[in-house]
């Protein structure tokens, strides 16, 4: 039912609560049929007359009502974002892994319930929450130039804040260098996951200390860059570079990347954090976790989430149900992706946020196994081992207690016998007495 209202929401949003003034109209679904059965007769020519096809993949049609309402409603996701980028000429269609195979085999469409995005000759995969407006703007990115040119000062100030994304940023000297081109090759294949920028202008690449064909790596909430040794580079060297440091040390939970960030686990577990960053308590623990990070980022293992939970205000009640925590406070735990089990970091002092030492400490046992969702499944089963020993002791204490009623019960017995004996005795007196 919470992936039903996932994705209804968004649908709702678009609808206005009341009149709207002039230039501030949501789109609302006009009923027309935008979004294409792809099939193996159509699908060349969807290709064909459109710059970008965007296809969602998905299962057969389900006897299950849940799950048809459920589809229902991700098609007319895909129907709203057909309408607002009809002018776009990107062309919608929704492939039936079943009734398409062939298709799907053809497109190399592997994951159900995923969207692919086909641009010339690559294909990329939509990893985010699939909603009208997150779709839309996941695409209008990709309309965009792969690489971002900066000439001045002030562009410059925006890029350095920046911070919750990985970027690059080459210095070459103009677009028709072959060194440029292979920055901008390299930039189509991550496009739009990770953002490219480049400098003509040399004051523009003094400030960023950049030398000529050189490049530098941005991870994110870090202060300084890693240069990619070796410039000038080819197009190969720099997928390799950003392939293998890819994963940051800290990283945010965005709804356009969610579920590629999510399914990143290592080992099956993450560590993840909590915190409001409007909140003064929340903004305060993310500085000191950016320090810790910053501190750590050495550690090829380390790999922290930071959530926000006003980004998924439906998720809050489900994740605070699930990890049993408070998320009105900062929280710090590991979780498992397999099972939801999770450890949380106990905070002794309500008014007092952990330090950068707690917290490294606190990760340090993380990563040495000293502290794990396992443990916690120990814990869960000692309580049940004490629960049965409970019930032992009070199974054998109703045993004693049902023979001390026994032996009661026995003695309540000769008691009778005995007092039935001497009223024998005194009827027999009184007959005796008669008789004389």
């Amino acid at each position: 039912m919470l992936s039903l209202c996932l994705f209804l929401l968004p649908c709702l949003s678009f609808l206005p609560l009341a009149p709207a003034a002039k230039g501030l109209e949501f789109p609302q679904y006009d009923g027309k049929d935008r979004v294409l059965d792809i099939n193996d007769k159509n699908y060349k020519k969807a290709l064909k007359n459109h710059s970008m096809v965007c296809m969602f993949y998905h299962g057969p049609m389900s006897d299950s009502k849940e799950l048809q309402k459920q589809l229902q409603m991700k098609e007319l996701v895909l129907e709203l974002a057909a309408q607002v980028m009809e002018e776009k000429d990107i062309g919608f269609g929704m492939v039936d892994s079943h009734k398409d195979a062939k298709v799907a085999k053809k497109l190399g469409l592997e994951e159900e319930g995923s969207v692919y995005v086909f641009k010339a000759d690559r294909m990329i995969e939509f990893d985010g929450l699939l909603s009208a407006n997150i779709l839309v703007e996941f695409l209008l990115d990709l309309l965009d130039d792969p690489v971002e040119i900066l000439e001045n000062a002030l562009e410059l100030r925006a890029f350095d804040r920046m911070e919750e994304d990985i970027r690059l940023i080459g210095y070459f000297k103009s677009e028709e260098s072959e060194h440029y081109e292979a920055f901008k090759e390299a930039a189509e294949q991550f496009q739009p996951y990770i953002k490219f920028f480049a400098t003509f202008t040399k004051s523009v690449a003094k400030e960023l200390t950049l030398k000529m064909n050189e490049v530098d790596f941005y991870e994110p909430f870090m202060e300084e860059p890693v240069t990619i040794p070796g410039k000038p580079h080819s197009e190969e060297e720099l997928v390799k570079f950003i392939t293998e440091h890819r994963r940051p040390t800290l990283r945010k939970l965005r709804p356009e990347d969610m579920f590629e960030t999510w399914e990143d686990d290592i080992e099956g577990i993450h560590i993840v954090a909590f915190a409001e960053e409007e909140d003064p308590d929340g903004f305060e623990f993310l500085e000191i976790l950016k320090e810790v990070a910053r501190d750590n980022t050495h550690l090829p293992d380390l790999s922290i989430i930071w959530i926000d939970p006003d980004d998924f205000p439906l998720l809050i009640p489900y994740w605070e149900k699930t990890f049993k925590v408070d998320l009105f406070r900062p929280q710090m735990g590991v979780i498992n992706v397999t099972d939801a089990d999770s450890v949380w970091m106990e905070m002794d002092d309500e008014e007092d946020l952990p330090t950068a030492p707690e917290l490294e400490d606190w990760i340090e046992d993380v990563l040495s196994g000293k502290i794990n969702t396992e443990d916690d499944d120990d814990d869960d089963d000692d309580d049940d081992d004490d629960d049965d020993d409970e019930d032992d002791d009070d199974e054998d204490n109703d045993d004693n207690n049902n023979e001390e009623e026994d032996d009661d019960d026995d003695d309540d017995d000769d008691d009778d016998d005995d007092d039935d004996d001497d009223d024998d005795e005194d009827d027999d007196d009184d007959d005796d007495d008669d008789d004389e």
